[in-house]
């Protein structure tokens, strides 16, 4: 017997190295994203219609500006979605000029891992969408929070609802994303469910010489004097009553100051609109990034409350 179980135990042990063998040459699990073997994604590049393929993740518009294309990393289940999450970053000028295989999170796979695990969390589809000049989308960062930035993104959001048949969204953004989203809805965005907006930046000739970063008090922090800024264009945005915007941030922010965050949700709810403008903690020492996730969590609930709202108690 002491033979026969030496000789199942080798005829196992030949198993499993066949097995690791196969395993190998079939490649990774398909289950694992292969995200540290996939391409970087360019930035700050011209838009070239044979490098934007009229398929999932690429959307190829003509804004005022000229063409331009949109990267977009989508989560499962956006297909015929009733309300999807669409999250705009902050402004990555900080990265920008870095190789591209050195920025953090700058593959598909891991735009779309992030998009999902947002999903997961939240309960809703979800969509992240890249600014021009950032994770494969054309354009320059530089000119972030101009209208050619602002102008390509709302053709973006048109066809990516067209090509996915969404029937509402909620908008997210933070600091530059946020400044994103409010002109987007100054530009007459409609279909919008709930945005919010967080540590955003308005007022922007007010702010750059708030932080000393204004060229003679006549140009935003990025030293363009060509920006559009949302505070401005209030009255572009489309009357809704069924819409929430909130705007969150931190009364100590240092980047994008609070006081230009309660004025712009003045001059919002001035105008007719419902706003609600809340406070939240942030990572110090400059109190801009906001913890505990709450623009996700917001946005989450937002999302849920239009796909199930409340019903009206009855007496």
């Amino acid at each position: 017997m002491g033979a026969w179980r030496r000789c199942t135990r080798f005829a196992w042990l030949l198993l499993a190295l066949a097995q690791a063998a196969c395993a190998q040459r079939a490649g990774p699990d398909p289950r694992v994203p292969a995200a540290s073997k996939d391409q970087a994604l360019q930035w700050n590049q011209p838009a070239v219609r044979a490098n934007c393929p009229d398929r999932r993740g690429y959307l190829w518009v003509q804004p005022a500006e000229g063409p331009a294309c949109i990267r977009y990393f989508a989560s499962d289940e956006i297909d015929g979605a009733r309300v999807a999450i669409v999250q705009f970053s902050g402004d990555r000028d900080g990265v920008m000029d870095q190789p591209p295989a050195r920025i953090p999170g700058n593959t598909a796979a891991l735009r779309t891992l992030d998009a999902q695990r947002s999903r997961n969390r939240s309960g809703v589809p979800w969509i992240f969408m890249a600014r021009p000049g950032t994770y494969g989308s054309s354009g320059d960062h530089r000119k972030r929070r101009e209208p050619v930035e602002f102008h390509a993104l709302d053709a973006a959001l048109d066809a990516l609802m067209q090509r996915h048949q969404l029937q509402r969204i909620v908008i997210l953004g933070h600091s530059g994303g946020a400044t994103a989203g409010a002109a987007l809805l100054t530009m007459g965005r409609t279909r919008v469910a709930c945005a919010v907006l967080t540590s955003g930046a308005y007022g922007l000739l007010e702010r750059a010489r708030m932080l000393g970063m204004s060229r003679g008090g006549r140009t935003d922090t990025t030293g363009s004097a060509q920006f559009y800024d949302p505070l401005e264009h209030v009255g572009g945005i489309v009357r809704d009553p069924s819409r929430r915007i909130v705007l969150i941030g931190n009364r100590d922010d240092r980047n994008t100051p609070f006081a230009l965050q309660q004025r712009f949700a003045d001059a919002v709810a001035q105008a007719g609109h419902r706003i609600e403008l809340q406070t939240h903690a942030a990572e110090p020492p400059t109190h801009h990034d906001l913890t505990d996730g709450i623009g996700l969590q917001t946005a989450s609930l937002c999302a849920r409350e239009a796909l199930f709202p409340p019903t009206p108690a009855t007496e």
